[in-house]
């Protein structure tokens, strides 16, 4: 459809990278992003002169034209990262995802018995259709890895990272967020081999792609590049503009208010990367009263990023660190990336919390505990951390609660009526995408509008 009007709600990595197929597609695009920056939360802040990620974002090459057009965008910014990631269990420093001989060496012998016993036994109940698991996550883990090794791995941290039991949780969390075991896979493939497995649908994990893309200032450079290739090629770029009013008629979405002033959108196609509870709190007429409450229940975990510049050469050897038993679950030393970091003799640390909005985590009161448990881990002192900022994201991760599959399917059939208009990405779809799987939303969406 060359020439077609198209309006992007939201400048994050699936919306600018929507922006780019359009372009190439030959539509006028303009993008309207409510921060000063684009990237969502993929974007960096600059704090004390230097720059700090929203959590871990690197760039992978396996989508290989996704790839190439960014790394045409970053140009010489681009540098090559081995990726080096562990996870503290037991103890000890493992590799991550964990390893055959991690498992051995991180489970007690006779609770690892216990694991590979319960494992099997789960793998020839599998085979029985009668033996269906349930609804829940839960069921769903124990179906897939047993009793005793769920006990012993799973349901402590995942409680305690969503703040939600794996019994409140859908199946579904399992099969697109749960990372699977590699070290568990050998053993599985081995049953698969002697046909007393059944294939595993958990999601396969970017991780087990050895080679990261980074640059010298972190993830901004990957969004600020994008943004500035598709605004040389014509794209209206907007930052600062946020979506008050999504007006239609019931049949076609007829204008957005943007920072009050309205665009005419009645021929215009449109993506939106929204989170999908704001999208259908800002259309006018609203929707009738069981979408509204649908959208209601479709809810995010916030996460408050503690960002530290700390007086040491370096923290850790990885390039991240998981955590089972901290208040943190993750932290990043990104200088290890490659990142520049002043004044000389310094690093920065990323301390990724998930939290509720207006918590101790949130509010940067939990600074101690954060300390405290630095320092238990040998990373740093209280002393050394010379200055440190939050950087929030209150729709960083949807929940995938007990029987939310309804509430989306009720969101999605109402704003089907509207072919005009596509929510997609990880807000405007409520899913689980990578970064470059983000990415390839937006363009899928822009080839369904305009193809």
């Amino acid at each position: 459809m060359s020439g077609a009007d198209l309006k992007i709600l939201g400048g994050g990595v699936c919306g600018l990278y929507a922006a780019h197929r359009g372009l190439d597609l030959g539509a006028r695009v303009t993008l309207f992003e409510k921060e000063a920056s684009f990237g969502g939360l993929a974007s960096g802040h600059q704090f004390d002169g230097n720059w700090f990620d929203l959590g871990v974002h690197m760039l992978h090459a396996f989508d290989r034209e996704i790839f190439e057009t960014c790394r045409d965008a970053m140009g010489p910014e681009r540098i090559e990262v081995p990726l080096k990631s562990h996870i503290r269990w037991g103890g000890k420093l493992y590799h991550y995802p964990l390893r055959g001989r991690d498992i051995l060496a991180g489970i007690p012998p006779l609770t690892l018995a216990r694991c590979l016993t319960g494992l099997f036994l789960a793998e020839i109940e599998s085979r029985y259709p009668s033996r269906r698991p349930g609804p829940d996550a839960e069921s769903a883990l124990i179906e897939l890895y047993g009793a005793p090794l769920y006990e012993f791995f799973f349901e402590d941290f995942t409680h305690r990272y969503w703040g939600i039991h794996p019994s409140d949780l859908s199946a579904e969390f399992v099969r697109r967020k749960m990372p699977r075991l590699s070290a568990i896979d050998v053993f599985k493939n081995l049953l698969e081999k002697l046909r007393l497995a059944k294939p595993r649908n958990a999601t396969e994990g970017a991780l087990r792609f050895e080679t990261l893309h980074y640059s010298h200032t972190g993830s901004e450079a990957l969004p600020r590049s994008l943004a500035k290739s598709i605004a040389q090629r014509g794209a209206d770029l907007r930052p600062d503009s946020c979506i008050e009013k999504v007006s239609h008629d019931g049949e076609r979405i007829r204008s957005i208010t943007v920072a009050g002033k309205e665009w005419d959108s009645s021929s215009s196609q449109i993506i939106s990367t929204l989170p999908l509870p704001l999208l259908i709190q800002s259309l006018e007429p609203a929707p009738p009263p069981e979408v509204t409450a649908a959208a209601s229940r479709l809810r995010y975990k916030p996460m408050t990023v503690y960002a530290l510049l700390v007086r040491k050469e370096r923290c850790m050897e990885a390039l991240y660190t998981y955590y089972r038993d901290r208040i943190f679950h993750r932290v990043g030393e990104p200088k290890n990336a490659g990142l520049r970091v002043t004044p000389e003799g310094h690093t920065t640390l990323i301390v990724e919390t998930t939290c509720e909005v207006g918590d101790d985590k949130w509010n940067g009161t939990a600074l101690p505990h954060i300390l405290a448990d630095l320092e238990s881990e040998q990373l740093c002192a209280p002393e050394d951390v010379v200055s440190h900022h939050l950087i929030h994201a209150r729709h960083a991760y949807p929940i995938f609660s007990l029987g939310f599959e309804k509430s989306l399917q009720k969101v999605m059939d109402y704003l089907a009526q509207f072919p005009n208009l596509i929510s997609t990405g990880r807000q405007g779809a409520f899913t689980y995408p990578n970064m470059h799987s983000a990415m390839r939303m937006g363009a899928e969406a822009i080839d369904k509008l305009l193809k």
